[in-house]
């Protein structure tokens, strides 16, 4: 949950592909381990033969389901034009589904330069190099291993499920509490670089 709060929404999604299947899944849970891609999360609640179909429906269910019951995090809007008044990209690099994640942000008024799905972990290092990211904010330990493979400083904010220690432990370079403090961190790292 770094630039969205997507937890209501994949909730909702949960439960219609459990009315759906007939199969249990606490959302709940769920939406308590967010992060990792979809395909570990369905493994918790459906045998591996049936992942990919499961996978399937989700994303078609995700539209209808999950875009409007999904917040913007505070400060989301306030960090991208933060990193834009500095002269830079906004690049949104994520595990969701790219089709999705283009919905949330177009239905949040988020406007990002690039959006690019699919990746998860020390993957999104290849994304991040392919548009000179020199900052990557994440709210995983995942994130923080994809900043480290680009060889991009490690911003995390404590608003998904890691911990500020557990964020730290993976290698995260600053831990903010969350975006609300991202403009003002990115002052100071453009100050102290110029100095």
């Amino acid at each position: 949950m770094t630039l969205i709060d997507s937890r209501p929404g994949i909730k909702a999604a949960y439960e219609v592909l459990s009315a759906e299947t007939g199969t249990f899944i606490d959302a709940d849970l769920a939406v308590t381990r967010l992060g990792p891609p979809l395909d570990e999360e369905l493994a918790h609640w459906f045998p591996q033969e049936r992942i990919p179909e499961m996978a399937d429906r989700y994303r078609a269910l995700y539209p209808t389901h999950a875009i409007h019951p999904t917040l913007a995090m505070p400060g989301a809007r306030e960090a991208v034009a933060a990193v834009r008044a500095r002269g830079g990209r906004a690049i949104v690099v994520t595990a969701k589904h790219e089709p999705n994640a283009k919905l949330h942000l177009e239905h949040l008024g988020i406007e990002a330069d690039e959006v690019i799905g699919w990746l998860w972990a020390e993957a999104k290092a290849e994304a991040l190099r392919e548009h000179g990211a020199s900052v990557y904010v994440g709210d995983h330990v995942g994130d923080v291993r994809g900043a480290r493979t680009a060889g991009a400083l490690s911003v995390a904010v404590s608003t998904g499920p890691c911990a500020p220690d557990e964020l730290r432990a993976a290698g995260a370079d600053v831990v903010l509490g969350g975006l609300d403090d991202f403009p003002r961190w990115l002052d100071a790292h453009c100050a102290e670089r110029a100095a």
